[in-house]
């Protein structure tokens, strides 16, 4: 018996409940984060020796400030990007400790290189590159700007 066969047998009331649970686990509404506009202007600074900065400390670290990820990164560098998917505005962009360090947003499995280029182009995800920040170290004092 072929699917349509099965699914006209069952009837719509049969079909509908099969579905809706289907249909619900795509929803936007179960979406953990909220649609932003990325930020302007970025212009700000992190004291590195604050209780703020203390994920910073360790290479992989990160934190969200102002829409911004800011990371020190596998090598002990600072990276900053935007907090604000490329994909569709979800703000619910981090860095994970996979492939060398990379930028991931779990909303539909953006990713994307520490210089914003997209890492994967296919099946809905990001095409376009993720906002990236300059970083300036002076002492302790972490400056993260346009």
């Amino acid at each position: 018996m072929e699917r349509k066969e099965f699914l006209r047998s069952l009837g719509a009331g049969a079909a509908f409940a099969l579905a809706f649970p289907c249909l619900q686990g795509c929803s936007k509404d179960e979406v953990d984060g909220d649609l932003v506009e990325e930020p302007t202007g970025v212009d700000f600074t992190i004291d590195l020796t604050s209780s703020e900065a203390s994920n910073l400390s360790e290479n992989g670290g990160f934190i969200l400030k102002n829409l911004v990820v800011v990371v020190k990164n596998l090598e002990g560098e600072y990276v900053a990007a935007s907090q604000v998917c490329s994909h569709q505005s979800y703000d619910q962009v981090r860095f994970v400790n996979q492939d060398g360090g990379i930028f991931y947003c779990d909303v539909h499995g953006s990713r994307f290189d520490q210089d914003g280029t997209p890492l994967n182009q296919v099946d809905g995800a990001a095409a376009k590159a993720l906002k990236v920040y300059n970083t300036e170290l002076n002492g302790s004092i972490l400056r993260v700007y346009e």
